[in-house]
């Protein structure tokens, strides 16, 4: 079975527009802190009240995909988007400003939730990671370009800048309206979702997400700032994190792929251990080229944990006939608990420790995972390895 190319661009571009929108705070962080007086503590909160939003949005959304299906709950985010979008665009206190973020969170979990529910309906396992990695790679693509629209928005304003992905989210919307959903066959998802929680596999796939989400959380908050501290303008922090989001857009297809072929424990293994060394390596740099580059060292290796955990769980909703939308529901829980986690602690430990605190302990966690997978053979990843 090919992979539905229509699907693949649609589900690519509703995550795209999300993680553009999402990814645009790191160039605009140092401004926006000193604009509204804010702390490292303050800052992380800027940042993690989007994953708040997408924890809170991400159980109903998850049962607005089973219930309607994933067109209907698709629509919808991008509707809530473009209002998100505009809040963010025209607030003038930091609450409005929070409450943009939070909107923006809600409607993420319902696009990434009904979007990769959507194109794991629409694939067959065989292909199944490389398509889920082309949608992932979208959204690292829009991660890569979020900077770029923070910088141009602290050239021209908020305003006309976040104002034009509310435009974007009504192209894609009548994009969606004409492109059908797959055909699920009745009786392939009557089991409770409460079965994916009690599941080994599901869970080991989940265990995958937290670790990295939570230095991902950690990455957003301190290195715009050590950055800014380092001398870099707000346009140089965009152009880094693009340069950064470029190279994990190219991991997450070539991944995918693999984890169709070799297995998905090589793969996480090493990615684990990477990160473990590379988190820790982006306190040391005294220059911004230097961290730079280890900041794009370090989101490779992040960047190639996601699509094998996304490939476990969707295989482990597959197996226990639960609907696909449950399964990302709970995926985007978990990461929106972990990289929320990860910017409010990771502010919080930097502002009470130092950065090499905060670095120390998400990598220590990514050492330690890493460790336990070395150790034994999971149940969770024995029949996805060859």
């Amino acid at each position: 079975m090919k992979v539905n190319r229509r699907l693949v661009i649609l589900v690519g571009s509703v995550v795209l527009l999300d993680t553009l929108f999402y990814a645009a705070l790191a160039p605009l962080l140092p401004s926006l802190s000193s604009e509204f007086g804010l702390n490292k503590g303050g800052a992380g909160l800027l940042v993690g009240i989007y994953p708040i939003g997408t924890f809170l949005g991400a159980l109903p959304a998850g049962w607005a995909t089973a219930r309607y299906g994933p067109r209907p709950t698709v629509l919808v985010s991008l509707v809530v988007m473009a209002a998100a979008a505009l809040v963010f665009a025209f607030g003038n206190t930091i609450e409005l400003l929070y409450l943009g973020r939070l909107l923006q969170g809600l409607a993420g979990a319902a696009s990434w939730t009904a979007g990769l529910a959507w194109l794991a309906q629409g694939t067959s396992v065989e292909r199944r990671g490389e398509a889920l990695g082309f949608g992932i790679g979208a959204g690292v693509v829009g991660a890569q370009l979020g900077p770029v629209l923070g910088s141009v928005a602290h050239l021209i304003g908020r305003g006309p800048a976040f104002a034009g992905t509310a435009v974007a989210a009504a192209v894609i919307a009548a994009f969606a309206v004409r492109t059908p959903e797959p055909h699920v066959e009745s009786g392939t998802t009557n089991a409770s979702p409460i079965s994916l929680l009690r599941n080994g596999r599901y869970l080991f796939a989940l265990m995958i997400f937290v670790i990295p989400s939570m230095a991902f959380g950690v990455i957003e908050v301190l290195v715009p700032l050590r950055l800014n501290e380092l001398g870099s303008s707000a346009e140089l922090i965009g152009l880094i994190f693009f340069l950064a989001g470029t190279v994990e857009a190219i991991v997450s297809p070539v991944v995918g792929r693999l984890s169709d072929s070799v297995g998905v424990l090589r793969i996480v293994r090493i990615g684990m251990f990477l990160a473990a060394v590379l988190l820790v390596s982006l306190y040391f740099p005294t220059t911004v080229l230097v961290l730079a580059f280890a900041l794009v060292l370090c989101s490779a290796a992040i960047g190639m944990l996601w699509v094998p955990a996304g490939k476990l769980v969707s295989l482990a909703a597959e197996r226990l006939d639960v609907d696909q939308g449950w399964a990302f529901a709970f995926q985007n829980s978990t990461w929106s608990l972990s990289i929320g986690a990860g910017a409010t602690l990771g502010g919080a430990l930097a502002a009470f420790g130092g950065d090499l605190l905060a670095y120390g302990a998400a990598g220590a966690l990514c050492a330690v995972v890493g460790l336990v997978m070395f150790g034994r053979r999971p149940a969770a990843a024995v029949s996805s390895d060859p």
